[in-house]
């Protein structure tokens, strides 16, 4: 069976930690915009907002350069933005405007930038995974020290797509870096109640070095994700990460309207409110005397202004022409 991985060497200093504050404020803020305007019946679809994960995306993503892959979920925004997607186009893209990453055409669930790395979220769960064990043999055939990260939910630790991505990428070693944000839940049903055993343990069974973490503490993201980098960077094969989190809110935004009864407690998501990640980040800047509450109020400032300007920039913009909407389906014929 394989070891947990061990404690590396470095640590994120400061200016590093300042700078995954403010990723991970972006990240919150613009799914809160989200949010609202989800409510406010303004976006043509539904939206599965990650607040509350951003640790996760944030200290994994720090580590990745836009030649360096990343599969994603339905619950994509958090990672599209942590790999340097544009919140312009993230927030074009929600509100299907031609401006947007895809062209309006994807949607929420499937914002991709190939130019940043980003391979696109996935409305199929665990649809990712299998994408990212693709790039991986590409950046194992290229060999030019690329890796693949491939992030999924508990809810989609038992797809069997899975399995089979562990054992190739143990037999040939790919750079792969499988990430599981256990957020407790799979849509509307506890973990408990779908998942057998401890998901970490899969891994462990076809010898992946595995490391349990707390997903809300980024520097314990950062140190995790380090080892697995380095390790797949040096050829060393894949690795699994666990990290354990929640979503501060529902599956989904529209749940309220047709859910018949709440399938979690306040007090609970209270309990994990109190863990919120980024609070708990400022905290520890400012037990380093490198943030005061003035500089947090600019920050804060400065990402409000961003989201400002990016919702502002997609009110301003076309949906896309029906004549790209049918040249993105039909090749050089009419329906």
């Amino acid at each position: 069976m394989s070891q947990p991985n061990t404690r590396h060497n470095s640590t994120p200093g400061s200016e590093r930690l300042t700078a995954m504050l403010e990723r991970m404020l972006l990240i919150r803020r613009t799914e809160e915009q989200l949010g609202a305007d989800s409510r406010a019946g303004e976006l043509p679809g539904n939206v599965h907002l990650c607040a509350g994960q951003e640790a996760i995306a944030v200290g994994v993503c720090n580590h990745l350069s836009d030649s360096d892959y990343v599969g994603s979920t339905h619950r994509g925004h958090g990672h599209f933005l942590a790999k340097g997607g544009s919140v312009r186009s993230l927030i074009a893209e929600v509100h299907a405007k031609s401006t947007g990453a895809c062209g309006g055409l994807g949607g929420s669930m499937h914002v991709t930038d190939l130019s940043k790395g980003m391979i696109g979220a996935n409305g199929i769960v665990g649809g990712g995974i299998g994408l990212a064990a693709g790039a991986a043999l590409s950046a194992q055939v290229a060999g030019e020290g690329q890796v693949a990260v491939a992030f999924f939910g508990d809810g989609a630790s038992s797809q069997g797509i899975l399995p089979e991505v562990f054992n190739i990428a143990v037999l040939w070693k790919l750079p792969l870096i499988l990430v599981c944000e256990y957020n407790g839940y799979s849509e509307f049903s506890a973990s408990s109640t779908v998942n057998a055993g401890e998901i970490a343990d899969r891994a462990r069974a076809f010898g992946i070095p595995t490391d349990v973490i707390d997903g809300n503490d980024v520097e314990a993201v950062w140190t995790s994700a380090a080892i697995a980098i380095e390790r797949a960077r040096k050829g060393e094969g894949p690795s699994f990460i666990e990290a354990k989190t929640y979503r501060l809110r529902g599956h989904l935004e529209a749940e309220d309207g047709f859910l018949q009864a709440p399938y979690r407690s306040e007090e609970e998501i209270d309990q994990w409110r109190a863990r919120d990640p980024i609070p708990q980040l400022v905290k520890r800047l400012t037990e380093m005397s490198a943030m005061s509450d003035a500089d947090f109020e600019i920050l804060e400032a400065k990402v409000a202004a961003e989201v400002k300007d990016a919702l502002q920039f997609a009110n301003d913009s076309e949906p896309p022409e029906m004549e790209r909407v049918l040249s993105s389906v039909f090749v050089d014929q009419l329906p």
